[in-house]
C-alpha cells in the first residue's frame, strides 16, 4: 500500500483559545483538525489537572492537524499568532497518511 508524506501538528493551547486558534486555521485554508481535552500535564509552572475546575476556562485543549509538508508554514504562521501571546506549546512531526487526497 502506498504511503504519502504529511506533517503532524498539535497545539496545545488554553481551552478559551479554542475558538479563535481554530478560526486562523480555518482562515489559513486548514480543512480538518481535531480538537482532544487535555487531562493535565506538568510543565514551567508545575503540576496541573482539570480535577476540580468548574467550567473549561481553566483546562487545556489540543488541536491536531494532519497537513501536506508544502502547508506547514501557512498553519504555523496563523497558530503562532494565537499562541504567542497565550499558554500553548506547538509540536510538529513527519508522518505518513494512506490518502493524501483528504490532506
Amino acid at each position: 500500500m502506498q504511503m504519502h508524506k504529511a506533517k503532524r501538528v498539535e497545539i496545545t493551547i488554553e481551552a478559551v483559545m479554542e475558538s479563535r486558534l481554530t478560526g486562523a486555521l480555518e482562515k489559513a485554508g486548514v480543512t480538518g483538525f481535531t480538537v482532544l481535552p487535555v487531562l493535565g500535564g506538568s510543565g514551567r509552572s508545575g503540576k496541573w489537572s482539570r480535577e476540580g475546575q468548574v467550567s473549561r476556562a481553566g483546562g487545556m485543549v489540543s488541536v491536531v492537524c494532519i497537513i501536506r509538508p508544502e502547508r506547514l508554514d501557512a498553519l504555523l504562521e496563523a497558530a503562532f499568532e494565537v499562541v504567542e501571546r497565550h499558554i500553548g506549546v506547538v509540536t510538529v512531526t513527519d508522518c505518513e497518511v494512506l490518502r493524501a487526497e483528504r490532506f
